[in-house]
Order: structure tokens, then sequence, then C-alpha cells
């Protein structure tokens, strides 16, 4: 009796330690990096030419990793998963954190979700009813991209900006991003991809709800029960076009010096940020109060010669950029709100045949490897200091001349009419 009762102990000891797994003592999970301020975010596209036919090799892909490492960020967020950028990245990552135990780096990994026919194919117009059938081969996969990584794929978002109806190249209605949303969901609960891989889809902030009570829909309804949480997108800086009325100067306003306008504008651009996240968090809450709402984009370009330059809204240059960076992630930190600020590096493809766009310029280092107004701080404190970009050293744009930047900024003025 007593060496059956000992058999047993045996037994019972044996089988815990053999069905725990060392690997899963320490990892990290989406949930405790979102809103977490000690995992930075931000949006990353590692593109150096005029075409993302030419892509950075996984060497390329090392040093912008090891940039980020240096600021602190320690979560990505990509967009697509149909060219090489994004397996190789995860392949860069692997490698570095081989190479350096203390490395850490996670990704949002982006599967792009459009309509049939989008972008105007030979097809025909685009089909919002309907969905590309490419859409399938980039949701397969990202699954094997996170079943393949899953130390460092967190999160996949189904969709960029892919429910809105101002992105009329492409966007689907919300049935089709929740059937991939769901298909995700009943791949992690019959075990094919880890149960703490959360899902979401990252949109603008109308289409989560945020605004025009058009997008109230049932469908929408279901996928904010069916995604892990909401990644919302915010940009004051587009709105300084199309909804002006927070950029205009006030009336009180008017006798302040130059660069007093510019903070106090500033200022209201983030409480009009504030106010769609405010917004969005309000309505996901009425319909899922578990669900919490991080930030997947905002931005703000350091110029552009079109709607948001100097014949338009006077909103792009780069102490303006430079001052929304700072008061977004001050924001967020402080409220425990995840941003995958957009973006860190510029990127020419975006509007290769218009230098000038400023899709083209919302990085927070231009493709000399120089820190923007935002980072120069950076610089001065040595964040840099050894790592190197294209093989350039991470310098500050102007020459770090503070005089030679206010050259650049445009007044504070009340919005032009929209031409």
């Amino acid at each position: 009796m007593k060496r059956g009762r000992t058999l047993l102990i045996v037994f019972f000891i044996v089988s815990v330690f053999v069905s725990f797994k060392p690997s899963e003592k320490n990892v990290i999970t989406a949930q405790e990096i979102l809103g977490n301020p000690t995992y930075q975010a931000i949006s990353y596209g590692g593109y150096r030419g005029l075409t993302r036919e030419v892509q950075p090799t996984i060497q390329e892909l090392k040093e912008d990793m090891k940039i980020l490492q240096a600021m602190g960020v320690k979560i990505l967020r990509t967009y697509n998963v149909h060219f090489p950028q994004a397996e190789n990245l995860l392949k860069a990552i692997t490698e570095l954190k081989e190479e350096d135990k203390d490395f850490e780096m996670y990704v949002m990994l982006g599967a792009w979700i459009d309509c049939k026919n989008a972008f105007n194919t030979e097809n025909g117009k685009p089909i919002h009813e309907e969905e590309n059938e490419r859409n399938t081969v980039e949701i397969n996969t990202a699954v094997k991209l996170s079943q393949q990584y899953p130390e460092i794929v967190k999160i996949v978002a189904v969709g960029n900006e892919a429910m809105v109806r101002w992105a009329t190249s492409y966007y689907v209605q919300p049935r089709i991003i929740l059937k991939w949303v769901n298909h995700l969901q009943n791949l992690k609960m019959k075990g094919e991809l880890p149960i703490n891989l959360w899902i979401t889809s990252s949109d603008d902030y109308l289409s989560w709800g945020g605004g025009d009570p058009s997008y109230h829909t049932d469908d929408l309804n279901a996928l904010i029960k069916a995604v892990d949480y909401v990644s919302m997108h915010t940009y004051p800086m587009h709105n300084s076009y199309y909804n002006p009325e927070f950029w205009e100067v006030p009336e009180e306003d008017q006798k302040l010096p130059d660069f007093e306008k510019i903070d106090r504008a500033m200022d209201r651009a983030i409480r009009f940020a504030q106010n769609q996240y405010k917004n969005v968090s309000a309505y996901v809450k009425r319909i899922d109060s578990t669900k919490t709402v991080h930030i997947g984009e905002s931005g703000w370009a350091s110029a552009s010669n079109c709607f948001y330059g100097s014949d338009y809204s006077n909103a792009a240059d780069e102490y303006k950029a430079g001052e929304y960076y700072r008061r977004m992630r001050t924001w967020t930190n402080e409220a425990q709100i995840s941003l995958f600020y957009f973006e860190i590096f510029d990127e020419q493809w975006k509007d290769s045949a218009n230098p000038g766009g400023s899709e083209n310029h919302f990085g927070l280092i231009n493709l000399e490897g120089q820190a923007k107004y935002a980072l120069w701080d950076w610089v001065d404190k040595g964040v840099f200091y050894g790592l190197k970009r294209d093989g350039k050293t991470i310098t500050k744009t102007h020459s770090g001349n503070f005089r030679a930047l206010q050259e650049n900024v445009l007044s504070q003025i009340p919005v032009r009419s929209k031409k």
C-alpha cells in the first residue's frame, strides 16, 4: 500500500514535469504588450526605392531593427504578406534574437484585404460587395507565418482601412472582414494558431463607429464582438483639409506670435484625435464592454505639395510633425494606449510620381538617414550612436539648426477654401 502510494506520487510529479513546457514560461502576449508604455509601437516599411519591386534585404531590415531597438520600440506593424518583406522581416528578427539574447521585437502582421477589381483592374471597376479572390492567399500566408514565428507574431490585422468608404479603390463591406476574423478565431480554437494570438482589423475611426451613424450596422457590431481588440486610425493632419474647423485660428488667437499660434493649433490637433478615440471607444464599449481600443495609425507629414501644404491648409512641415509626435506619445503613454505611429522611415514608393507628395514624408527619419525634428533630442542623447542606415550615420536634419528649420515652417493661418 505504501509502495503504491509512493509510485502514485512519483507518477504525478513526472506527469507535471512532462506537461510543463519551459518555452511557455515567459511568453509575452499581445494582452501584455498593448497599452504597455514599455513596449513602444510603430508602423514599419523598409522600402528604400521608388517601387516595392525593390525589396529590402535581410541585412537592411536588421539595420532598421537595431535603430528601432535603440528607440525602445518593441512592436512593429506591417501591412501585407504578398511581398517578401514580411517574411524576411520575421527572418531578420529571428537572426537578431539568435545574435543577441536581449534583443526583443514583436510584430502586428497585416493581411491586406480588398474588393473584387480593386484599383480599377482590366476587369472593370471595383465591386465593393465582393472580395478579391487573392484575399484567401493573403490570409493563408498570414496563418503560415504566424505558425512559423509564434514567438514574434503577436497580432494579425485583417485589412488596412478596408471598410472606410473614402477608400474608393478597394474598400469592402464589414461582413468580408468579419468572415476572415472569424476564420482566424476558429483556427485558434482548433489549436492551429496560438490561442494568445490576437486578431483585429485596423481601420479608420469612421469604420469603427466613431462618426457617421450609417456605419453602425449589424455586421460592424458582430465584428466588434469577434476581434480581440479594436485598432483605429486618426489623422488630424488630413482633417486640416477635409474637416478644417479645428485647424482655423480662433479670433482670440489672431494676435499671437506665429509659433504660439502653431503650438495652440497642435494642441487642438491632439484634442481632435482624442475626441475621435473617445467616440470610437464609446461605440465599441456599447457593443462589447470587454473590448479595448488602441491606435493602429496616426501620423503627420513633414512636407506636402498638395492639400496640406502652402496652397491649402499649411499643416505639413517638419516642426508641426515633430510637435504632433511628441504630444501623441505623451498622451497615449499616459493613457496606456498603444500607438502604432505612422511611420518610422520615409518611403518614396507611395507617391513615386510626385516626390513632394505628403505620403512620401510621414517618416521620423528620412531616406538620407537624417532624424527629423521629432527625434533631434534622441540624436543629442546618443541613442543612435554607432548605428547606420544604408551606410549613413543617423544625424539631424538641417544640421540641427533650429533657425534653418524655422524657415520652412508654414504660418498658422485660417484654412483657404478647398479647390
